[in-house]
């Protein structure tokens, strides 16, 4: 039995379907409300929270592998609470329960924003040791410390392995995460940046994954990354795939920073989180470079999917999904 958290997450749905293609029984957990009723029998939908850890362990039982999925992704200050709890407490809970129930083997999907992403002219490995001058998010300050409870049950004897994926793209709600690019590009946002970025398949973050949990590698961390592009690059492949007007206007740093000052009080007048934020704008300005050799050297014949390729399947897949022309 293989057991997932975070299963309706765009990584989580995406792995659930892998795994069962295989014929494989998995345990999925879902928070408050059980996702619509599908034929697939491999899949056992079960309540459970990762802050819970009576609910977690019973989950656990009979389970051997665990792909832990589950987190809050945010980049609104004022998430900070709720990230960290999360991310920090919830994956400390999952890596207690998987000791305790004796399971053979953890995956912890975390994020190159536990590593730092803000490293100008450095390629960014898996050597690279944390640096909070680096980071400009707190979830990448949650998943830093989330990381941290992962090595800390290695150390306990729990077997785990770590994978650190850079911005993660597919078929999701594209009202929520990494979908929202393709929303943006759909509707024909006018503006772009010339920030440099790592954007990789959820389909082979899913393949990277099974690989690693089915292989003897543990104690062991690996960035996932196909390319480093700008956002720019990325929007234009988008909106072509979307027959649709690419993006023409420059943001420039100093209109970056007067739209999230003026987001951020907007968002105190009226209670709305933000649409854009400082640790968003600052991102999306930064050039930033992911190396992937280590996967790729212990997996040396697993191939990344091209951006543009995985662009237009994962367009295709929007257009059926969202009924569009």
């Amino acid at each position: 039995m293989i057991l997932v958290t975070g299963a309706t997450g765009l990584v989580g749905s995406h792995l659930i379907k892998a795994l069962t293609q295989q014929g494989k029984k998995v345990r999925a957990i879902y928070h408050s409300t059980a996702p619509a009723a599908g034929n697939d029998a491999l899949v056992e939908w079960v309540q459970a929270d990762i802050l819970d850890s009576y609910s977690l362990e019973a989950a656990m039982e009979g389970v051997e592998q665990v792909y832990h999925c589950a987190a809050i992704v945010s980049f609104n200050p004022g998430d900070r609470h709720l990230i960290h709890h999360t991310n920090i407490e919830g994956t400390a809970n999952v890596v207690n329960a998987c000791l305790e129930k004796d399971v053979r083997k953890l995956l912890f999907v975390s994020s190159v924003a536990a590593i730092g992403r803000m490293r100008n002219s450095e390629t960014i490995d898996e050597t690279m040791q944390w640096n909070e001058k680096a980071n400009n998010s707190e979830y990448g300050k949650s998943k830093y410390m989330a990381e941290m409870e992962v090595w800390r049950g290695m150390g306990e004897g729990l077997n785990a392995v770590i994978v650190n994926p850079v911005i993660i793209l597919g078929a999701a709600d594209w009202d929520k995460g990494s979908a929202g690019i393709f929303k943006s590009a759909y509707n024909e946002f006018p503006w772009y940046t010339e920030g440099v970025t790592g954007f990789v398949d959820v389909a082979d973050v899913v393949r990277a994954m099974q690989l690693l949990m089915d292989s003897d590698v543990h104690n062991q961390r690996y960035i996932l990354s196909a390319e480093n592009i700008t956002y720019h690059h990325l929007f234009n492949l988008i909106a072509k795939a979307f027959g649709k007007k690419m993006p023409h206007k420059k943001v420039t740093p100093l209109m970056a920073a007067l739209v999230w000052r003026a987001e951020a009080v907007k968002g105190k007048l009226t209670g709305k989180k933000p649409l854009l934020t400082k640790e968003t704008t600052g991102t999306a300005q930064a050039k930033v470079y992911f190396s992937n050799s280590k996967f790729l050297e212990a997996f040396p014949g697993f191939a990344y999917t091209p951006v543009e390729v995985s662009v237009q399947r994962i367009c295709l897949e929007l257009k059926q999904k969202y009924a569009l022309p």
